[in-house]
């Protein structure tokens, strides 16, 4: 009767010791030489190259001939497949991808800067630094400068405010909603842009102008 075939340990073969490179993280999710029990697989190499099925015993033995592991990457399929590649760089490979499908990921939020219809040069100042870093991150960001009781008649002035924060922001940021009124305040939304070198002799784009209601 033919003995079960039984996958040789790390460092067994060609007096290579895979321990020494092998990261040694208890719970891996993905079986590795030893940890793959199935009678066969198919097997890819290190480019992605289709090598076909083999026993699992040939597997290994070809992963120990160029002094690299055998990782299950599809264990669902039938059989699993197996590539040949150093499971470090594998890892590292693998956190990679989580990383840029991360990046990609990210969540654009809305920040929001409030001003009083009289705001000193201290105040505008230091909510347009916060109004840079946001942007900086990612995020989109809204001014809006609020009106109380008698000082809806001053919308002007709170127009001015804002064409001012455009302005100030015009290298970090693009008009992403123009200035409007939402009931009792003005707002205008900007949206990150990446910062541009400004030319000699280059005039700041005017800011389009949007007339209070009454």
């Amino acid at each position: 009767m033919k003995k079960p075939f039984v996958p040789r340990p790390y460092g067994s073969p060609m007096g290579r010791d895979f321990a020494k490179n092998r990261p040694q993280d208890k719970a891996r999710a993905h079986k590795v030489n030893e940890d793959i029990r199935v009678p066969q697989v198919r097997v890819v190499d290190e480019d992605g190259k289709m090598l076909g099925i083999m026993t699992t015993a040939a597997a290994f033995d070809l992963a120990n001939a160029e002094e690299k592991d055998l990782v299950e990457i599809a264990p669902q399929a039938i059989p699993p497949v197996c590539k040949i590649i150093d499971y470090g760089k594998f890892l590292y490979e693998l956190q990679k991808r989580e990383k840029e499908q991360k990046k990609q990921q990210h969540q654009q939020l809305l920040k929001e800067v409030r001003f009083k219809w009289r705001t000193d040069t201290h105040d505008f100042d230091f909510k347009t630094r916060h109004a840079v870093e946001f942007l900086e991150e990612g995020h989109k960001v809204k001014a809006t400068v609020m009106f109380k009781g008698r000082e809806i008649v001053h919308q002007e002035i709170g127009l001015a405010l804002l064409e001012r924060f455009v302005v100030a922001l015009a290298d970090h940021s693009k008009i992403d909603q123009p200035i409007h009124s939402e009931g009792r305040s003005l707002s205008v939304t900007l949206a990150p842009e990446k910062v541009k070198k400004k030319k000699e002799g280059d005039a700041t784009e005017p800011v389009p102008p949007v007339a209070p209601k009454n």
